[in-house]
């Protein structure tokens, strides 16, 4: 029996039971689909997260007031020794060389105001080094003044909603809003530009360090961002960091030192984790898929006894009924593999167009390892139907009705 008079009988004989093999399909098709579909989240939370922090900006050191021992992770209990100055930030700017930009920041909440409409809203206050670390575009005005002089002037920056919210079609610019119990004067709308790292940049207002570390009556910075010139000179520049900082502080180790690299390091093995995870989950499903084609295939040797035995007494080997049994395992294994990427592809396609933030992804590990493991399932499980019917007696197989 030649290779391809092995396959058109395979075939024929799936095609003689059709219910049974779609339903062999359907099972094949749906574990193959779990794993590529359960899979493509993973990978698609592992990108969003990664370009959630490429959006915070590039080459950065995060420095947090309080010395902790965790690493990758932002610590949110401390024992802060120091306040964490505007003057500090400065200092690293001048005397760490690496530096290129540092951007100060202080945080709060307070109701902007602008004539009978009002809102909360968060409010940041930095330096204009900010807009460059942060990748951030106008869409109007300027951004906040520079110079150390202007630390403390009553301007401020206003996201794309806190401007449609209070402004309506009205030009922002120039205007006074009470923000809190003070008054600041709009000098620059932000381009939309949605959530990043949890913080709705479009519903927050922008001001002077100075004048928001006065307006919320806080002493130490939230944060420090520092840029530096390049990826190789962030440890070098770190260590520097770290120096400088204790010799303000009077030799205090008082604050921690975060880099980009750190975090991603920590969140890609979480959710590396959380993908093998989903994978060996929907792996089960394949299994279950391989129980049914053995399950198929053990029917199908009890159904075509007589065909088997008149196969084995026109001189077909006991080699070659397996290969046949096989063979139907593995067009079963193949075809419902590809039915299960398909519309493994297709549903993650609609996931994109219902979620465009969120970039669903099949890994290409996952697409080869869900074909390979369907193959290697159906013929695994293919295997004991195929020997049983192997080793019928031709005979007794004829004689059997």
């Amino acid at each position: 029996m030649s290779p391809r008079d092995l396959l058109a009988f395979s075939a024929g004989a799936l095609r003689g039971h059709r219910l049974r093999t779609g339903l062999s399909l359907l099972g094949v098709a749906i574990g193959v689909a779990s794993v590529v579909l359960l899979t493509s989240l993973g990978e698609g939370a592992r990108l969003y997260v990664t370009g959630e922090f490429a959006s915070l900006g590039t080459n950065l050191v995060i420095i947090l007031p309080g010395k902790t021992e965790t690493t990758g992770v932002t610590p949110f209990i401390s024992g802060v020794t120091h306040d964490l100055t505007v003057e500090d930030g400065e200092t690293i700017l001048r005397r760490v060389r690496p530096v290129r930009r540092v951007a100060p920041l202080a945080f709060g909440t307070a109701p902007v105001r602008f004539g009978e409409r009002s809102r909360d809203v968060a409010v940041i206050g930095t330096t204009a080094d900010f807009l460059g670390v942060r990748n951030i575009r106008l869409q109007s005005g300027r951004y906040l003044p520079v110079g150390e002089a202007a630390l403390g002037q009553k301007v401020c920056v206003i996201g794309a909603k806190v401007r449609e919210e209070l402004f309506g079609g009205r030009n922002p610019l120039g205007e006074a809003v009470r923000l809190g119990p003070e008054r600041f004067r709009v000098v620059g709308v932000l381009a939309p530009r949605g959530v990043s790292i949890g913080m709705d940049l479009d519903d927050m207002v922008q001001v002077p360090v100075t004048a928001a570390l006065r307006l919320f009556n806080q002493s130490s910075l939230f944060r420090i961002l520092v840029e530096v010139r390049s990826n190789a000179e962030i440890p070098p520049a770190k260590a520097a960091i770290e120096a400088l900082l204790r010799e303000r502080h009077g030799g205090a180790e008082d604050v921690t030192l975060l880099t980009q690299d750190s975090v991603l390091a920590t969140f890609g093995r979480i959710l590396g984790l959380l993908t093998a995870a989903l994978a060996g989950i929907a792996a089960i499903s394949l299994t279950v898929a391989g129980l049914g084609i053995m399950n198929v295939m053990l029917v199908a040797v009890s159904e075509r006894t007589r065909e088997i035995g008149l196969l084995r007494a026109l001189g077909v080997t006991g080699r070659q009924i397996v290969a046949v049994f096989l063979v139907e395992a593995a067009i079963l294994s193949t075809a419902g593999g590809a039915a299960g990427l398909a519309a493994a592809f297709a549903g993650a396609g609609i996931l994109r167009h219902l979620f465009p933030s969120f970039p669903v992804q099949p890994p290409a590990w996952a697409v080869a390892a869900a074909v390979a493991v369907s193959l290697v399932v159906g013929l695994l499980f293919g295997a004991m139907p195929a020997r049983r019917a192997a080793r019928l007696d031709p005979i007794q197989a004829l004689a059997r009705r």
